[in-house]
């Protein structure tokens, strides 16, 4: 079983230097992977409700914000060669798919190929409000931004017309390194994300689920990628965990469970501290999952 990492980068962590370390140090301890987060905008106060924690509120708002994670993972591109880089998650329903198909096949092929592209449809609704995209049928405008983005990766002259978005016959250069493009990582464990998954994907994506969690998860999917003609092995399964939680037991039940990548939280105060948390998950997570 894979290790990767998910980085946050709120304020304390958005200095080059920190962020080359974490790209060097992941790379160079054997981690799998390192996913970014995203949010345009974040609001004191909301009513929407963020799915992964008990009190619906999510753990970054206010002053601290998080780097956007394209230009971020360009960045990464160039202080690793061999770790792979990806988002996690992309809210393609309330980006342009026109600029996020450049974004992603420029990093794609400044990594030579290393990008994972993590897609979600979002949870927080005023920030959809914030870049005037309706929050209501966002589902059905991430499949079909997602099928624009096909056409401008795969195709030498690309056209689209659909209920959201019209695409002229145009031309769209770098094509992304990897063919026919990079693999498509779907997060959320709703019924509709995991169709999306089994539809669309080349990845399943999620955070913060026990091992239990992630077994009744994968279960549900299994059912829908068996409802689309396809098999499980067509899929690679990312699930995100609290590094306080994951010992050997977790990880054999997580690895029982389907999982193909756990997914740790990598955030310190400084570079320093970063190096040692990965000394440290290198030594108690990443060995021992290497084994299973």
């Amino acid at each position: 079983m894979d290790i990767g990492l998910v980085a946050p980068l709120p304020s304390a962590q958005q200095t080059p230097a920190y962020i080359a370390a974490l790209g060097r140090g992941a790379e160079e301890r054997g981690f799998s992977t390192i996913w970014l987060s995203e949010h345009a905008v974040l609001f004191d106060d909301y009513l929407s409700q963020y799915p992964y924690s008990p009190d619906g509120r999510i753990p970054f708002s206010g002053p601290p914000g998080l780097l956007d994670p394209m230009p971020t993972l360009g960045f990464l591109a160039a202080h690793t060669e061999r770790i792979r880089l990806g988002t996690g998650i992309c809210l393609v329903p309330q980006r342009n798919p026109v600029y996020t198909a450049k974004e992603v096949a420029a990093i794609d092929h400044l990594s030579n190929g290393r990008f994972n592209f993590g897609v979600g449809v979002g949870w927080l609704a005023e920030e959809f409000a914030a870049l005037d995209v309706p929050f209501e049928g966002r589902g059905a405008r991430c499949r079909e931004y997602i099928e624009v983005m096909k056409r401008l990766w795969c195709d030498e002259i690309s056209e689209f017309s659909g209920a959201f978005y019209d695409l002229p016959a145009c031309r769209q250069y770098p094509k992304p390194t990897q063919q026919p493009h990079p693999p498509i990582y779907f997060g959320g464990e709703s019924e509709a994300a995991l169709r999306r998954t089994a539809d669309l994907g080349q990845g399943w994506y999620s955070f913060r689920l026990t091992a239990e969690r992630a077994a009744e998860c994968i279960a549900r999917l299994r059912g829908h990628m068996e409802a689309a003609g396809r098999e499980m092995s067509e899929l690679e399964i990312a699930v995100g965990a609290w590094t306080s939680r994951v010992d050997q037991a977790a990880l054999e039940a997580y690895h029982a469970a389907g999982v193909d990548q756990l997914v740790l939280v990598a955030m310190t105060e400084d570079a320093d501290s970063l190096l040692r948390l990965l000394d440290k998950l290198a030594e108690n997570i990443l060995a021992p999952a290497a084994q299973l």
